[in-house]
């Protein structure tokens, strides 16, 4: 089990017969549990990272959710999100991609949908399909 010792979040892995492996698995779910689960906050004024303009071209973003680069999308994702507060149509046009690409970058990962579906219900907005 990893432990993200500012934010007390967890992972682990176990599945693998290799420890280094599982210690691969369980980094990588840490990250993408980080991603979900902790914010940063955003200047309005924020410009896109080099990261996600390298992998947005003319509205689509591309990337698998296992590429080791999807936990850092998927943050500024929903840092981007939550600074638009959880409106997708003007969090994707700060982000410089559709919003069914955005979307469709954070039901590549269910919890992140589902924490996008509840800050929305929370707001008073419907939920997203």
């Amino acid at each position: 089990m990893l432990r993200h010792e500012s934010t007390g979040i967890e992972a682990e892995a176990n599945e693998r017969r290799s420890q280094s492996e599982n210690r691969q698995v369980a980094l990588f779910r840490l990250r993408v549990r980080l991603a979900v689960e902790f914010r940063t906050v955003r200047s309005s004024d924020a410009v896109p990272s080099e990261l996600w303009r390298s992998r947005c071209c003319n509205g689509r973003v591309s990337v698998n959710p296992s590429h080791p680069d999807f936990p850092a999308l998927l943050a500024e994702a929903l840092d981007v999100l939550a600074m638009c507060n959880f409106e997708h149509s003007a969090a994707a046009t700060s982000l410089s991609c559709t919003g069914s690409q955005l979307v469709k970058l954070l039901k590549d990962e269910r919890s992140a949908f589902e924490r996008l579906n509840r800050e929305r219900v929370a707001r008073g907005m419907p939920r997203l399909k």
